[in-house]
C-alpha cells in the first residue's frame, strides 16, 4: 500500500516540513521529516485504507496545497514557477490535516497507530516511534512541526472526520 500511496505521502510531507520547518541544521530536519512522515503514512493508510481507495486517489489525485497554502498564509505567487512546485499537486488536504491532528495529539496518534496495525492496513510491521514517542532531540527538531497553536488551522480543517474515524466501534474498511 505505501508504494501506491507514495507521491501523495512524499507530497504532503514535503508542504508540512516547509510550512513548519525544523531548526537546527541537517540532522534537526531530518527528525523532522521522519516525524512528519510518520504521522502522514498513518494519516493516508487511514484516509486510503484499501487497493481502490489508492487507486482512485491515484487516479483523480488528491486536490494540491492552495487550500492549505492559504489558510497558512503562503504566497501565492511564489508558486508560480510549475516545474519547481508540480508536486505541491499531489498533497492531500485531508491527509494533512490529520497528519497535523497526529503531531499535536499523543493520544490520538496512538489510537489511529494502534487502527492501522488492527485494521491490517500495513503489509508489514512498520514502527512509529519518532511519532508516539518523541525524544527531547525529536521535540526540539519538530518544535514548529508540533506546535498546537501553529497547527491548530489546519488540523481543524478535518478533525471531526478523524475523531468520527477513530472513535469506538468504527471500521476502518467498509
Amino acid at each position: 500500500m505505501l508504494a501506491d500511496l507514495s507521491p501523495l505521502i512524499a507530497a504532503t510531507t514535503q508542504w508540512l516540513t516547509r510550512s513548519y520547518p525544523a531548526y537546527g541544521g541537517a540532522l534537526a530536519a531530518a527528525l523532522g521529516e521522519v516525524q512528519a512522515r510518520q504521522a502522514v503514512t498513518v494519516a493516508a493508510w487511514l484516509r486510503y485504507p484499501t487497493p481502490t481507495d489508492a487507486a482512485l486517489v491515484r487516479m483523480a489525485g488528491p486536490g494540491g496545497s492552495a487550500g492549505l497554502d492559504w489558510i497558512t498564509g503562503a504566497d501565492a505567487a511564489a508558486h508560480e514557477d510549475p516545474d519547481e512546485f508540480a508536486w505541491r499537486t499531489w498533497v492531500d488536504e485531508v491527509v494533512a490535516s490529520w497528519a497535523a491532528c497526529l503531531l499535536i495529539d499523543a493520544d490520538l496518534a496512538r489510537l489511529a497507530v494502534a487502527a492501522v496495525a488492527d485494521g491490517g492496513l500495513a503489509a508489514a510491521p512498520v514502527e512509529f516511534r519518532r511519532l508516539l514517542s518523541p525524544d527531547a532531540d525529536d521535540r526540539r527538531a519538530a518544535a514548529l512541526l508540533r506546535h498546537p497553536d501553529l497547527l491548530a488551522p489546519v488540523a481543524a480543517l478535518h478533525r471531526t472526520a478523524l475523531d468520527e474515524l477513530l472513535g469506538p466501534g468504527q471500521a476502518l474498511i467498509a
